[in-house]
């Protein structure tokens, strides 16, 4: 596995990942309208390129294949974390997660968990602040302000 930062050529295949990671693995947390809420397949690409510019944001390769995906900003908030279906606890978000972690000497990392990925934030030393409900494309959903 190679890890590396960002390029714009990646926008694309992270937004394929994103889909397909949400509708495999959050499944078993989210209902299918929820799941659709969240990753609808119409990501804007050039608002996501310049979120992932601006932040520090790494990928995960896999033989070229781009395997997962995590971005964190100046003041610690980790806003993405994903990693493709086919390759889940294989270790990549442990991976990506070390590496985001230290690139910012903050005192403190936050993150927005979903259902499904508040078990790893919290074997990682997080805990919950609070669970809130947020709302996507008119939807409901719960996840977790956590911080590290």
């Amino acid at each position: 596995m190679v890890i590396r930062k960002y390029k714009a050529a990646d926008c694309r295949e992270m937004a394929e990942l994103f889909y397909n990671t949400v509708h495999g693995v959050n499944a078993r947390d989210y209902t299918e309208e929820q799941l659709n809420a969240w990753a609808s397949g119409q990501v804007n690409t050039d608002a996501w390129n310049r979120s992932f510019s601006e932040n520090y944001t790494l990928v995960a390769l896999e033989k070229d294949r781009l395997i997962g995906f995590g971005d964190i900003d100046k003041t610690g908030y980790l806003d993405h974390l994903f990693v493709h279906k086919d390759f889940q606890s294989q270790g990549v978000a442990t991976i990506l997660c070390d590496e985001l972690e230290k690139h910012f000497p903050v005192s403190c990392i936050t993150t927005h968990a979903s259902i499904t990925a508040k078990p790893f934030f919290e074997a990682r030393g997080y805990r919950v602040l609070r669970e809130q409900q947020v709302t996507r494309n008119g939807v409901i959903l719960t996840n977790y302000v956590m911080e590290k």
